[in-house]
């Protein structure tokens, strides 16, 4: 185990610097920020000042090396627009983000499972068709579209929730929360479910294929056989085995979740890092944008790395093909 998990941090240490690299050239050879951030009135030596003094005059290279020296010791750059270090308003954003996407992976998964699991079961009954319809809906419609119609119908028709921003919140070991208060909590409600339909669709296929497979097992034949109840086969034996690609997905999955909240938190006005991106973007902040993309390739990384060891511990096999 110990040689299984050296070896991942070996690869995720290559990976992180590989993509630091992509990432920081990629952005800082896009658009020049002082045409934004500067009067346009300015005279050509005030412009030479503020481009000096942002770096800017130096060769890519140079300017990719002394960002990587820095990074190695937590700091990745000063904003552009705050004048304050942009790992620091990455960190004041995040709590949001990582709310928002942890309350849309529970409600994907404790909806999902269970459907699957029912389609799986009874693939031919009315219900199960009716679920794996709804799937393909999840799957196809739009987010920014869903999350329209949802402020439409539930904030201005009926009036039952709120439309927009974050709520009252309560603090938990020194960090805030939506979800501590029932104000927030009215105000989390759309944004997650509209950022889970798509990760719903997702769990409830592919439970829903796990099930339809496993349960033809000989192993389920031998349990029934032995006169087991059919709660026992189903959460101990076929749940079991149907979670190992569902957690490996899930896993993967919750990146995308933090990556891709950009558009659902616009829609809802969600004040997490999606928002700071996109404002960052319209003006070229480009340590904010690099900082930003940094942490989600980091958080990707790690995620990858917990499902790994999860991997190895549910099914060992993988584990010993690897120190092979």
């Amino acid at each position: 185990m110990t040689v299984f998990i050296i070896r991942r941090l070996m690869q995720s240490t290559v990976v992180m610097l590989v993509m630091s690299m992509i990432v920081f050239i990629g952005v800082y050879m896009i658009g020049n920020p002082v045409d934004i951030l500067i009067n346009p009135e300015a005279t050509a030596e005030e412009i030479r000042e503020v481009v000096r003094s942002l770096g800017l005059d130096q060769p890519i290279w140079y300017q990719y090396g002394r960002f990587l020296y820095n990074a190695l010791q937590g700091d990745l750059g000063e904003s552009f627009v705050f004048g304050s270090p942009a790992i620091d308003l990455i960190f004041q954003r995040m709590p949001a983000t990582l709310e928002l996407a942890s309350a849309a992976m529970l409600i994907a998964v404790v909806i999902g499972i269970p459907l699957g699991m029912w389609a799986g079961l009874r693939p031919t009954a009315l219900t199960s068709r009716g679920i794996m319809a709804g799937s393909i809906l999840g799957f196809s419609l739009p987010t920014f579209w869903i999350g329209l119609m949802m402020i439409l119908f539930f904030g201005v028709t009926l009036n039952w929730l709120p439309t927009g921003g974050r709520g009252e919140t309560g603090e938990l070991i020194g960090i805030e929360f939506s979800f501590l208060t029932l104000d927030g909590l009215s105000h989390l409600l759309l944004p997650a479910t509209n950022l889970a339909l798509f990760k719903l669709a997702l769990v409830i296929r592919l439970t829903r294929a796990g099930t339809a497979e496993v349960i033809h097992q000989d192993y389920i034949k031998f349990a029934k056989a032995k006169g087991l109840s059919k709660q026992r086969i189903l959460f101990v034996h076929v749940l079991k085995n149907i979670l190992i690609p569902v957690i490996t997905v899930l896993g993967l999955e919750f990146g995308n979740i933090v990556a891709f909240a950009v558009v659902t938190e616009t829609v809802f006005a969600w004040p997490g890092m999606g928002k700071l991106i996109i404002d960052s973007m319209e003006v070229l902040d480009r340590p904010v944008i690099v900082a930003y993309l940094i942490v989600v390739v980091f958080m990707f990384i790690l995620i990858n790395l917990v499902v790994d060891i999860l991997y190895s511990v549910l099914d060992p096999r993988v584990r010993l093909r690897e120190v092979r």
